[in-house]
């Protein structure tokens, strides 16, 4: 298979995933409202990448969401940045974003986690969702390289 189209797979199998995901993320809430245990598995499955205090998180049939509302920006981030890798990265070359961007766009989240961390300011989940956004876009750049990199030149590791 030639590299492009194992980088355009990657891009797939990542685009798949995500849409996956996010749903799975208001897919417990409406299990809770239909009082189907199997809700109990889906707000677990999210457990260990999210502390998921109703309090920071956006409701939905009544119900908090899976995750709070900055990991939701993240993976909506992380979806918008996939559906715009095609036309920033192209599927014929493994490029990453320079790692001054990375910086720059980590400062907003960075800062704002701390200041809440350590009870220096509350803030409002809109704006939990808005960092987790911004950061969330520049992800795919590194994961759908990253994933694509192992499977052209590393696909040989035992």
């Amino acid at each position: 298979m030639k590299p492009k189209n194992k980088i355009l797979l990657m891009y797939l199998f990542s685009l798949g995933g995500i849409i996956i995901w996010i749903g799975a993320i208001f897919l417990a809430p409406y299990l809770k409202k239909e009082s189907l245990t199997l809700n109990n598995f889906v707000y677990a499955l999210f457990s260990p990448v999210c502390h998921q205090i109703p309090s920071r998180s956006f409701f939905f049939f009544g119900y908090p969401l899976a995750v709070c509302a900055r990991c939701l920006g993240i993976y909506f981030g992380f979806f918008a940045g996939t559906a715009f890798y095609p036309f920033l990265n192209g599927f014929s070359s493994l490029s990453l974003p320079k790692s001054k961007i990375f910086l720059i766009i980590s400062f907003p989240i960075g800062i704002d986690t701390i200041g809440n961390f350590f009870h220096i300011w509350t803030t409002l989940n809109l704006i939990r969702f808005a960092f987790g956004f911004i950061w969330g876009v520049i992800l795919p750049f590194y994961f759908i390289t990253g994933l694509s990199d192992l499977y052209i030149h590393r696909k040989n590791i035992s």
